[in-house]
């Protein structure tokens, strides 16, 4: 019941904060967010306004939230850090539309195979990463009838890739169905290309209501944490012990350690990712709010301080010695969102982790293109191939570790 509090008062604030921008706006505003193409990197704040894109996030949040009800599902951390990306996405490519297709498609693979309809809930809900291409198919030219079936489709075809996907990178990659939505989405998005069906480059980012946007932001994440700090006790006991965890999914610190840790690491980790946008000089807008709430969300399924710090760190690294400008959006997104890669970093020490964001910054500029941006979670992508190619290096070179000093020791004994 606290975790379904914690949603209720966050879309309601999202709706609210929506409605006292926009107005009379809103339903304009709303109905622009669904009949426009949504594909990366569409702001909905620059696309349709700022109360239009928080108001969708909230009611976003709220259906979600209201899904798992209805499902009576005991939420956990893992239900956390769903229902706050779905709403950091929802300012820049979901939309009350566009989700039910790709959800639609995992349920009924779900009855087909007769599983329980929690089993795939949370590749449901993550897997509207690819919910763009609903508005594609689907609304590009009308109602397409074609496209609702391949929509459907590619929501069906979800479950079994990622649970294959997951074997891959082993759970040091946190968003594995933004990975499997990366690699469903590279095929849809050549086969669009193959038969010109591909849509045009775009790139929406808002850049105004600065003060007003870093005082609801800090609002949010400021009343979370004191909320955890309420179920806590008013302290911060029993914090240290969510820092010892390497974050390697599924690591849900609401069944680990407790829900008032939890809102704590959440609200610390959305203080931290406001805090970072408006010191490196990017602007809080739709993509980066959308990395923010993300980060935060994973602060309840395996982010905590200590393990993202060498990640971001990594990939301040890279902006800072690329071609890219240091707060530029594709820089700024991959501080927010690369540190899903925070389980290197927790699992095989600071280090690997440094290295994990460095290789993360160069590699996620260059996969969008892959699946023609239909894919929303494209540092899930570039993650799981950042994961795929440094696990065996490391298993090398602790080998070659084990071996030197293996034979350090037997050159000793023999003295």
């Amino acid at each position: 019941m606290l975790i379904y509090r914690f949603f209720l008062a966050l879309s309601l604030a999202f709706m609210v904060f929506g409605l006292s921008v926009s107005g009379s706006r809103i339903v304009h505003e709303l109905t622009t967010i669904i009949l426009s193409p949504d594909y990366l990197l569409t702001d909905y704040m620059a696309l349709a306004g700022v109360g239009g894109a928080f108001f969708n996030s909230g009611f976003l949040m709220l259906l979600f939230t209201g899904l798992l009800k209805l499902l009576k599902v005991n939420p956990s951390g893992a239900s956390i850090a769903a229902v706050m990306t779905i709403g950091g996405f929802a300012l820049f490519g979901k939309n009350f539309f566009n989700v039910w297709p790709i959800v639609a498609g995992v349920f009924l693979y779900t009855a087909l195979i007769g599983e329980n309809m929690r089993t795939f809930l949370y590749v449901a809900y993550f897997g509207t990463a690819l919910a763009p291409i609903s508005t594609h198919l689907i609304l590009a030219s009308g109602f397409n009838v074609v496209g609702l079936f391949l929509s459907l489709l590619v929501g069906f075809l979800l479950p079994p890739l990622a649970s294959f996907c997951l074997t891959l990178h082993r759970g040091y990659n946190l968003y594995n169905v933004g990975f499997t939505a990366g690699i469903l989405g590279m095929f849809l998005g050549s086969i669009l290309k193959a038969y010109d069906l591909a849509p045009a480059p775009r790139f929406y980012w808002y850049e105004g209501h600065q003060v007003l946007l870093a005082v609801f932001m800090y609002a949010v994440f400021y009343s979370t944490l004191l909320y955890g700090l309420k179920l806590n006790g008013w302290s911060f006991k029993g914090y240290k012990s969510i820092l010892k965890h390497s974050g390697k999914l599924l690591t849900d610190f609401v069944l680990l350690e407790s829900e008032g840790v939890t809102f704590i690491n959440v609200g610390l980790l959305g203080l931290l990712g406001t805090s970072y946008v408006l010191l490196s000089g990017s602007a809080l807008n739709g993509p980066t709010i959308g990395g923010i709430m993300t980060l935060a969300g994973f602060g309840a399924l395996g982010k905590h301080p200590k393990n993202i710090a060498p990640v971001v760190l990594g990939v301040i690294l890279g902006a800072a010695t690329n071609a890219q400008p240091f707060n530029s959006p594709s820089m700024t997104l991959a501080v927010l969102f690369g540190t899903t890669l925070a389980p290197i970093a927790g699992e095989f020490g600071h280090v690997w982790g440094v290295i994990a964001g460095f290789l993360h910054s160069a590699l996620v500029i260059n996969v969008a293109f892959l699946h023609q941006g239909m894919n929303l979670y494209n540092n899930g992508f570039s993650g799981g191939f950042v994961a795929l190619f440094l696990l065996p290096l490391i298993e090398a070179v602790r080998q070659l570790k084990n071996r030197m000093i293996s034979s350090s020791r037997g050159e000793g004994n023999g003295n």
